[in-house]
């Protein structure tokens, strides 16, 4: 998936990604892109992209992955910033990652685990957001160049029983910005070192790598 890192930012899409707070400005001005980077502000050129490459499109994943669970926290104030971010509990993510991730759901499935999603495309108004209120490049994205959430080339999840619903027990809460949530920390339970090993392993083999500060963050 390393071409995925190519491809440009994302801000404005369309009515069915338009769903975090500010969004809908579609001024080019300094306050909505200081950095003056590559941003996709309109369908018109969102829809150019995926005539030039298919693979650019971006995919429901609550409507495409059958089972896989959403709790997307920027919907809510259950969050780092205290405040309700997007207007709406929508997962977007490319093609080339939801197709991954349906894999990774189709296989957990035999262990009577599925996907349980925090986030994955993030506007980069909400990057700039983030970055406001934890300006913290460990964990959350310098807008000056953007993140691979805003590419829709990133998802943030952990692992449910389908059963139950119930999370498997994982090192930390999601945005829990301490070295404890680090993928190589180590000071935890045999149990739980073991849920984590199991997801990068499973991830690992659909073509994902996980970032080095955060065991929920997979490219």
């Amino acid at each position: 998936m390393n071409y995925l890192k190519k491809l440009p930012v994302l801000f404005v899409l369309t009515a069915m990604l338009i769903f975090a707070s500010g969004c809908l400005n579609k001024n080019k001005s300094s306050d909505s892109n200081p950095y003056n980077l590559d941003l996709t502000q309109t369908i018109e050129e969102y829809n150019r992209q995926v005539d030039v490459n298919p693979q650019m499109r971006m995919i429901d994943l609550g409507k495409t992955i059958k089972g896989i669970v959403l709790d997307i926290r920027y919907a809510t104030a259950k969050n780092f910033t205290g405040k309700k971010i997007y207007t709406a509990p929508k997962a977007f993510a490319r093609k080339p990652v939801a197709e991954a991730l349906q894999k990774v759901q189709d296989s957990l499935s035999f262990y009577n685990i599925g996907l349980k999603i925090y986030d994955a495309y993030r506007p980069y108004a909400a990057t700039m957001s983030f970055f406001k209120v934890y300006p913290d490049t460990n964990f959350v994205a310098n807008p000056r160049y953007g993140s691979r959430h805003n590419r829709g080339c990133a998802v943030d999840i952990t692992l449910v029983e389908l059963s139950s619903g119930k999370e498997i027990p994982m090192p930390t809460e999601f945005d829990n910005f301490t070295s404890k949530a680090y993928p190589e920390y180590t000071d935890l339970p045999d149990t739980v070192l073991a849920n984590r090993k199991f997801l990068f392993g499973i991830m690992s083999y659909f073509g994902f790598t996980h970032y080095p500060t955060e065991w929920w963050h997979f490219d």
